[in-house]
């Protein structure tokens, strides 16, 4: 059967990619100390399952309005008037099936062949692969270690052409955990507003926030900034529901409007049951937010901790999010655990499932060659295990 050129591109997606990997190793017997997935380890919070429980018996069961329910879209709005003093009203708001879908829906609404999509790298992973499949062309902006991997207006300004058609931004960022500072934020805004580029805000780590970062949403920054930002958000990593998938845009009226057409043909619905237990997530006590961000804020000392004491490591402290990012090159070339020899990041990675039976994602698929991602949404005892075999395996 003849598949379409579109498809035959597209790669798959490096973190599932790895973690299939990792699990095809521990089929064997083989006990992996797995640090790929962006993936709360939580259970998610009894109070929000209990609302998909009374949502069932109800008899929610049924399909709901294309873009979300009118409920679930109050809330929302809500959320985002207490926590940041944004006023949106529900007809702005597109629920989606997870915030990947709802970064689908902007791209797809907004881009198409001969368009060009700013993106500073590092970069989630799917990113470049989204921008592709509209046929736009993904415009790759390198960031460093020593900004926090941050985007400054002066590469932002640089980097746009008349095909520019949106900037991709993600605040925190995956894979590097790095929080922008709001100075930095208001100078991108600026340039957004002066050039009339929309930005896409992917906010979907913006509850878990460490001490010495602090988090503002873009389209915080004036009238003419909200215009132009299209906010991509979700319940999945702040309240532990990655399996719930629910994700949301809030953007200006016209773009939401094409969104819902788009998705009222794609997909329809999200999952009715979930979208009421995103309500009682939502509107219920953040209480449980707060608990396990504390709980992420203890990993991330302990990983940090454990970074500084590695041979020929270096990264930039993450201020959110659940990763660390750190540059592994200058051990190419060398004899690492069981006498292997590494040449990029992604041998690096194999090497160490393979020697050490520990998963982490090459940097490779995020637009950062040299550098492995960890995730610390695991307990202690897990990553103090890895920490031991990825010490060992470096030092051969």
């Amino acid at each position: 059967m003849q598949l379409s050129e579109t498809v035959q591109k597209l790669k798959p997606s490096a973190t599932i990619a790895a973690a299939a990997k990792a699990r095809e190793l521990k089929n064997t017997g083989v006990h992996v100390y797995e640090f790929t997935l962006g993936e709360p380890d939580f259970v998610t919070p009894e109070h929000i399952c209990e609302a998909a429980r009374e949502a069932i018996a109800a008899g929610h069961t049924h399909y709901t309005a294309a873009t979300g329910i009118a409920e679930l879209k109050q809330a929302i709005c809500s959320r985002y008037l207490q926590d940041h003093g944004l006023e949106y009203s529900p007809s702005q708001v597109v629920v989606s099936n997870g915030a990947k879908h709802s970064i689908h829906n902007v791209l797809t609404a907004l881009c198409g062949p001969g368009d060009e999509v700013i993106i500073p790298t590092p970069y989630w992973v799917s990113y470049s692969a989204l921008v592709e499949l509209t046929g736009a062309t993904p415009v790759e902006v390198e960031t460093t270690q020593d900004s926090g991997f941050c985007l400054s207006a002066e590469q932002f300004s640089a980097a746009i052409t008349p095909r520019t058609r949106l900037l991709m931004l993600n605040n925190p960022c995956n894979p590097t955990g790095g929080a922008y500072p709001v100075e930095t934020l208001e100078a991108l805004a600026k340039v957004a507003v002066e050039r009339d580029i929309p930005v896409l805000s992917d906010e979907i780590y913006e509850k878990l926030i460490y001490e010495g970062s602090t988090f503002r949403s873009f389209a915080t920054f004036g009238e003419e900034v909200a215009k132009r930002t299209i906010i991509v958000s979700g319940v999945s990593k702040a309240y532990a529901m990655t399996g719930w998938r629910i994700g949301w845009t809030l953007a200006p009226a016209d773009l939401t409007a094409a969104m819902s057409k788009l998705q009222s043909q794609e997909t329809s619905n999200p999952c009715s049951i979930s979208q009421y237990a995103a309500v009682a997530a939502l509107e219920g006590s953040q209480d449980c937010v707060e608990t396990m961000r504390q709980e992420f804020a203890r990993r991330r000392e302990y990983v940090l901790g454990r970074l500084r004491s590695l041979p020929d490591i270096s990264f930039a402290e993450p201020g959110g999010a659940f990763y660390a990012f750190f540059d592994v090159s200058r051990h190419f070339g060398r004899k690492l655990g069981g006498g292997v020899q590494v040449n990029d990041a992604s041998e690096f990675c194999t090497a160490l499932l393979e020697q050490a039976h520990v998963a982490l994602v090459t940097g490779d698929a995020f637009g950062a060659p040299g550098y492995v991602r960890l995730s610390f949404a695991t307990n202690l005892s897990v990553l103090e295990a890895g920490f031991d075999r990825l010490e060992a395996f470096l030092k051969g």
